[in-house]
């Protein structure tokens, strides 16, 4: 029967029914833990990007069942989030109706794929069976202070009116909406990652991640060494610290700088530059911080009217304001050395300040010099020498004697701002009081259940802060009238744990089962997009250690190795969006081709870690090549009708070479993620016993159908309905993902002859079969009695022959 939909229902049911893919936690000591980034439900339908995620990551884990692991496949929902709310407030329709429906389509379509998840252990982040742990999270970090309240200038975004964190800040934009971000002094929620800064970057190691990834997590933490350096102000008793990697050019401070945000800024400015600084300051908070760290933009800033002190020499430097230095970064300050910076030396020029050159440059092998020395025009006799790693750190040891200065470590990674003005989110789990300050809930009042009936049109203000009944408590400390916090939790707190709770969905005693965790954990093989990298994967990180570090967890990476699927894009080559009118449902193509059909389409059209723009042009010949296969299945009975011969000859020898060149193909790529060389392995052994058939009618019917179930079995993970539906017509005894993964004997792939080419002067001229393993003489033996190499050679001077052994041999002639 033609290969349909009725098929896929078909084992589904039969799998649903016997439990073939729940989790055996009696088999935990074979764990393996694969889990995909859990979806976003924020359309109604899964697009091909979702299939292109699950689809293949899913056949790798039946391929690792079928070798012997007890796989963990769970599947939920990251629910919570901006996406829901905004189209709530778009069409009136509430964030959890809307929320909860698309979760129900989008199990559907998971389901119709045929995966192995085992939905036992669901999860929806948005349900207060998972946003209590979650609130439990916050309070076991807020107890450890690693969970903290401070006023700061945050990223807002004024469309969706809410707080960004800087990772959430593409370009100067808002991630979700595009909308250009500005600045706002809030009083906020952090998460203290800065305290594991160190480690993140140490433990990525250990880790089988993607390099650029471990790329981008070290450059977003951004670890320089260098030093603290303190500068005194003259004529008062007020001081301020920079931070530089560069104390051998100190001797080259001409001014110092400090941001317009730096508190320090309104105590020092003299009365005469105040008008000016506020003007300034007022100015700097319209600019984005990509502007104001833009190499290309000109350079501003305003006198501060004070001086401070040179640690070493004394001498006075003016201190300026510049939109340039960063309030968030290092201390807020910094020491400028125009003759051996860019930055400073623009600003210097521009202000006619001081340049002073202390380092010497060295001519480079283009025999030019770097900018520390053109275009700045200084008196040779002011110029001090060039200063040896030996001559920095003496330095900082000077400045350590007088109290002046340190070695220091600093981070470019700010804490993590968690809380967010929006809905659609899980509460923060403290109250306010006026006697008490703030108060955290008490584990055993969890959770802070969030409200339906809530006006969450935004205003810039939590729509929380409307709900009387939500905001009205009583304080558990003192029980006077109290209120709790508006805000919600950014939605990435509820993903930075969910792989916790997976393999304990259930408890409701705990988030998780401290000693069954740390035998299920880490991860084996997390799959999900690079576009995560410097957010949730970073903060997943963070909570591991923290809960760690709190004795909840005995290890110190979530996820032991890490696989980005490619893009699939539209057919316009942009990513996907409703916006763009670009998304490709693959709905269609499963109800037309099965979703076996579809899925093979999926990991062969593209390379699984490249993506690329939609085309279905060939998912007609994967329809073919799964009728070639059905082919063969049903002629075999015939074959064997009237036959018990089993030769075995030459034409026996290819056909187990290709039997076991397949299985090893198959099994080193699928197990790299090369989804698409496996299948091309699949289609060679397919021709190959299409040859075989035609070509000898099966002398050996034994080797012939052990071929065919071998084929049957690699080509399972990747289509799973058909290869169960063409396993029970062979007769063979269900399931054949009870099956034992085949292995390839390397016996079998030695060649008892190679064809090699001939060349003369360069040019193939003629092919031979030889030995397997000939050495250099018998080759050159046999290639002369070639009947075509005789007749380019007769006659001729033989200069060289060269062998490349089991490839070819070149004749040099003249």
């Amino acid at each position: 029967m033609p290969y349909s939909t009725d098929i896929d229902k078909k084992w589904q049911e039969k799998w649903e029914q016997t439990g073939l893919y729940k989790f055996n936690r009696e088999n935990a000591d074979k764990k393996l833990y694969c889990l995909e980034m859990f979806s976003y439900p924020s359309g109604a339908n899964l697009h091909v990007g979702h299939w292109y995620n699950y689809g293949p990551s899913d056949s790798w884990a039946r391929m690792k069942r079928m070798q012997g692991y007890e796989v963990f496949q769970p599947m939920g929902f990251d629910a919570f989030g901006l996406p829901a709310e905004n189209y709530a407030i778009k069409t009136g329709i509430h964030p959890q109706d809307s929320t909860l429906k698309n979760i129900e389509t989008m199990e559907r379509q998971l389901s119709e794929m045929g995966a192995t998840f085992d939905w036992d252990y669901e999860l929806k982040t948005c349900t207060p069976d998972y946003y209590k742990w979650t609130q439990w999270l916050f309070l076991k970090l807020y107890e450890s202070g690693l969970a903290y309240r401070k006023n700061a200038p945050v990223n807002w975004c004024p469309k969706c009116k809410t707080v960004l964190a800087n990772e959430q800040v593409v370009e100067g934009s808002c991630e979700r909406c595009s909308t250009e971000v500005t600045k706002r002094d809030l009083t906020q929620w952090f998460f203290k990652i800065t305290a594991y800064a160190e480690e993140l970057i140490e433990k990525l190691n250990g880790l089988d991640w993607p390099e650029k990834t471990k790329k981008i997590q070290i450059n977003w933490i951004g670890k320089s060494e260098g030093a603290e350096i303190e500068f005194k102000l003259a004529d008062c008793d007020i001081s301020f610290k920079v931070f530089t990697t560069r104390a051998d050019t100190l001797y080259g401070v001409t001014y110092v700088v400090l941001a317009p945000e730096n508190p320090i800024v309104d105590v020092i400015t003299t009365p005469e530059c105040k008008k000016a600084v506020e003007e300034y300051k007022e100015m700097a908070k319209k600019q984005t911080e990509i502007e104001r760290m833009s190499t290309v933009r000109e350079k501003t800033g305003v006198f501060t009217g004070c001086y401070a002190v040179h640690p070493i020499t004394g001498d006075k430097v003016p201190v300026w304001v510049a939109d340039y230095v960063l309030a968030g970064y290092g201390t807020g300050c910094v020491m400028a050395v125009p003759a051996h910076d860019e930055r400073d030396f623009e600003f210097a020029q521009k202000y006619q300040l001081p340049i002073k050159r202390v380092i010497k440059a060295q001519k480079g092998a283009d025999g030019q010099l770097p900018f520390i020395e053109y275009g700045v025009l200084v008196d040779s006799a002011e110029f001090s020498g060039s200063l040896s790693q030996d001559a920095k750190i003496g330095i900082v040891r000077k400045l350590e004697e007088n109290q002046k200065g340190s070695l220091k470590i600093n981070y470019r990674l700010r804490d993590w701002l968690v809380s967010r003005q929006r809905y659609w989110g899980a509460p923060i789990p403290v109250i306010h009081c006026e006697h008490c300050g703030i108060v955290p809930v008490p584990e055993s009042d969890l959770p802070v259940m969030l409200p339906y009936n809530v006006e969450f049109t935004p205003d810039g203000e939590s729509p929380l802060k409307k709900s009387s009944e939500f905001m009205d408590v009583v304080c558990p400390k003192c029980g006077k009238p109290s209120h709790r916090d508006p805000d919600t939790l950014d939605t990435f707190v509820c993903s930075s744990w969910y792989y916790l709770r997976y393999p304990d969905n259930k408890n409701s005693e705990k988030a998780f089962d401290t000693d069954w965790i740390n035998k299920m954990l880490p991860v084996d093989k997390y799959i999900g997009g690079p576009e995560h990298a410097a957010m949730h994967l970073l903060y997943a990180r963070f909570i591991t250690k923290a809960l760690r570090d709190l004795g909840y967890l005995k290890f110190d990476e979530p996820f032991t190795s890490l696989v980005h699927q490619g893009i699939i894009l539209g057919p316009d080559g942009n990513r996907m969006s409703k916006s763009r009118g670009n998304i490709i449902s693959p709905d269609s193509y499963v109800r037309k081709h099965g979703s076996d059909i579809f899925r093979l389409y999926l990991m062969f059209g593209f390379a699984y870690t490249d993506g690329g723009p939609w085309n279905d042009d060939g998912i007609k010949a994967i329809s073919r090549f799964a009728s070639r296969i059905e082919r063969l299945v049903e002629g075999l009975s015939e074959v064997k009708k009237g036959r018990s011969t089993n030769e075995t000859g030459k034409d026996e020898k290819e056909l187990n070479y290709a039997r076991h060149f397949a299985i090893r193909g198959v099994s080193e790529d699928a197990e790299k993620f090369q989804f698409n060389t496996s299948i091309s392995r699949l289609m060679e052994l397919v021709n190959t016993l299409y040859k075989y058939e035609a070509e000898t009618e099966v002398k050996n019917i034994e080797l012939y159908e052990e071929t065919i179930a071998d084929l049957l079995r690699l080509l399972a993970p990747f289509a799973p309905h058909f290869s169960e539906e063409m396993w029970e017509m062979l007769g063979y005894e269900y399931s054949i993902f009870n099956q034992a993964w085949p292995k390839w004997d390397k016996n079998a792939l030695v060649k008892d002859t190679v064809e090699i080419a001939v060349q003369i002067n360069g040019v193939v001229r003629s092919r031979l079969s030889i030995p397997s393993g000939a050495d250099d003489a018998e080759v050159t033996e046999i290639a002369f009695c070639d009947s075509i190499v005789k007749s380019y050679t007769e006659g001729k001077d033989i200069k060289k022959v060269i062998v490349v052994k089991n490839r070819l041999v070149n004749i040099v002639a003249k």
